[in-house]
Parts: structure tokens; C-alpha cells; sequence
């Protein structure tokens, strides 16, 4: 059965609740439903305390370099990084696949602050970027696995955009569902995108009680899962009014 793909951007209120939803809480959810391989091996925040964001996958492919094509015209090419970019929808998180290389940055300083411009919510990449001063100037939210002085070109060869690409080890369709933050970028397919919505919320909202009963030195043996007797309590202290 093809996987079912779609480039219309999320619903605002969609991107507003997966940005409430950890991808710790996220992956719990998708695990529950049977899903192991969500989790996108390898990028990490470039900074610390960036934004969680949420967006459509816009997906982009590298393969190994070869000598006969690796030449700076290459950057001019129809079919280059350059070209790609001014295909990215607003809201989207380019996702690339740099087959997990690290000598050799995909994207810079200029790229990144154009993706900004465009309105692309973030980075998400197997490989590394470079002119990392620059890069986190243009305050584009990144992950990757880390930085590296050479361009892509000395290492790898772009081919194209929008099509499924392997990215830290999982699969990943232009139209998946892509959620980052700082524990790593976690992907959601569109057909397990309502579950997590209706679950999400919900969860964060048990584990923030459960936490602040271990605050109060709770023990966790009935809290973490919580029985019936926690159950009982956290449902009665969601029923009361803020501040109540």
C-alpha cells in the first residue's frame, strides 16, 4: 500500500498541541501503538533550549560523493541545495539525509538564514553543518550531529528533494510529521498523528502531577503508573478549579 503523502502545511492548533507534547511523551504513545523505529538516530539541538518545533517533513537526499561531479558548478546545478530551499513551504522542518556523514557540512550560514526567511520551522539532519557562528545567528532551529568545516560537496552529492529518504535510520515520507526538541527529532505519520493529539496533551498533563507528588515525597511503586488509588487523586485534582 503507497504511504499516503501530503504537502498541505499543519493546522496551527495542530502544531500548537504537538509543540506542548515532549518526543519522550511522544514516543511512549507511538511505542504503546506498536511503532519502534520513530526516533531519528543522530541530531541533536545545535543550542540547547531551542524551541520545540512541529512541521510536515520537506525531505531532502544526499548520496556518497563522486570525483567526475564534485566541483563548486555543482551549486549551480537545477537540481542543488540552492533550488531546494526555494521549494521549502512555510512551517515545514527540512528533514535531510546526509547518510549520517560528519566531515562535511550540508548546509551553511546563507542557506539557513534563507530557510529562516522562508518560514521553515527547523533543521533536521543525519549529518552536520558548517559556518556554525553564522548558522545559529540566523536563529533557523537545528539539529544535527554537530559541525565541520568542508562543504558537502567534498564528501557527498545532493540528488534531490521530496521523496523518502533515510534519515538517522528510520524511513521518512515528504508529509510525515516531525517533532524536535532537546531530547532529539522524533517522526509521526500522518496516520497516527490523531492518536497522539488526543493523547498527548492528556499525558503531560498526569506526568506533571505525578511529579509534583514526588516533590511532595510520594514513593513510586502506585504513581508511576499510578493505580486506581493515584488515578482516583489525580482526576480529582484535575476537577478542581485553577488555582483551587
Amino acid at each position: 500500500m503507497d504511504h499516503p503523502q501530503t504537502t498541505e502545511a499543519l493546522a496551527p492548533e495542530i502544531v500548537r498541541t504537538l509543540c506542548g507534547i515532549t518526543t519522550a511523551t511522544i514516543s511512549t504513545i507511538l511505542f504503546k501503538a506498536g511503532l519502534r523505529n520513530v526516533w531519528l538516530r543522530g541530531p541533536m539541538p545545535l543550542r540547547q533550549g531551542q524551541p520545540r518545533v512541529a512541521g510536515r517533513a520537506f525531505t531532502l537526499r544526499f548520496i556518497p560523493m563522486r570525483d567526475d561531479l564534485a566541483s563548486p558548478q555543482a551549486w549551480s546545478s537545477p537540481k542543488s541545495t540552492r533550488v531546494a530551499v526555494e521549494q521549502m513551504p512555510a512551517g515545514c522542518v527540512a528533514v535531510v539525509d546526509a547518510m549520517g556523514v560528519v566531515d562535511a557540512g550540508i548546509f551553511g550560514d546563507i542557506l539557513c538564514a534563507r530557510m529562516r526567511h522562508r518560514g521553515v520551522a527547523g533543521l533536521v539532519s543525519d549529518g552536520v553543518v558548517r559556518d556554525v557562528s553564522g548558522v545559529l545567528a540566523s536563529q533557523l532551529p537545528t539539529w544535527t550531529q554537530g559541525t565541520a568545516a568542508p562543504a558537502a560537496v567534498a564528501s557527498l552529492h545532493f540528488v534531490g528533494w521530496q521523496e523518502p529518504v533515510a534519515c538517522g535510520g528510520v524511513a521518512v515520507f515528504p508529509g510525515d510529521i516531525v517533532v524536535a526538541d532537546d531530547d532529539g527529532a522524533i517522526l509521526i505519520s500522518p496516520a497516527h498523528l490523531d492518536e497522539v493529539l488526543a493523547a498527548g496533551p492528556e499525558q503531560e498533563r498526569l506526568e506533571a502531577w505525578i511529579l509534583e507528588e514526588v516533590h511532595r515525597g510520594a514513593a513510586l511503586p502506585g504513581l508511576y503508573p499510578p493505580n486506581d488509588e493515584a488515578r482516583a487523586r489525580y482526576e480529582a485534582r484535575a476537577a478542581q478549579p485553577r488555582g483551587g
